[in-house]
């Protein structure tokens, strides 16, 4: 098994990266849950993280897409992001959880990561402000998915066509390198997008 780190395996480093991402994700989710229903009782609330009027979770917050189920969407990540963190300490205690498992995790963290950009798209492009609990839930997501499929890859939980072998050898030695363009990509678009804002606050 090739290295994530220097010494340390994938294997090793997985239920770390699925406790601390979740952890992360969970605050955020339960904080913008917390601040909805908050704003639900009081039509005065001001949420903490409305910045401006791009950076604002309000902005995010009042339109159909952040409740595009029949309920705060935000529901749905305190619930993923808590099976996360359940199965990384879940992992570190010792358990040996059988492929089907693996599999229906992979396809939770696809689902995940989908949602993510979906509403990456809706925020940027169709809404037009960013919320900043979102974005944080956006950073960890990506990580999440990315070495939950590499260690899937790798444990051949996830079998793939012989002549993709050298793509996923491809991404397995230069991970780090494809995460950091998948940001770079993403801080790109939103700073294109709203490049006259960020240039009226120099």
């Amino acid at each position: 098994m090739k290295k994530l780190f220097k010494g340390v395996s994938l294997k090793q480093t997985l239920p770390y990266i699925l406790i601390v991402g979740g952890l992360i994700g969970l605050l955020s989710s339960i904080t913008l849950t917390a601040q909805r229903f908050s704003a639900l009782k009081d039509p005065n609330f001001i949420p903490s993280c409305n910045i401006s009027p791009l950076v604002s979770c309000t902005s995010v917050s009042d339109t159909p897409y952040a409740d595009m189920l029949g309920f705060p969407d935000t529901l749905l990540g305190v619930a993923a992001f808590s099976v996360l963190i359940t199965v990384g300490m879940a992992l570190i205690a010792g358990a040996n959880f059988k492929r089907w498992f693996w599999v229906g995790l992979q396809l939770g963290v696809t689902i995940g990561l989908v949602g993510m950009h979906a509403f990456f798209f809706t925020s940027v492009y169709l809404i037009g402000a960013l919320c900043i609990y979102c974005m944080i839930v956006w950073t960890v997501t990506i990580p999440i998915f990315w070495y939950t499929t590499l260690y899937n890859l790798r444990q051949k939980h996830i079998t793939t066509p012989k002549r993709m072998e050298k793509f996923v050898a491809f991404i397995q030695k230069y991970h780090g390198d494809i995460l950091f363009v998948w940001y770079a990509i993403i801080i790109g678009l939103i700073l294109n997008q709203f490049w006259d804002y960020w240039v009226s606050l120099l």
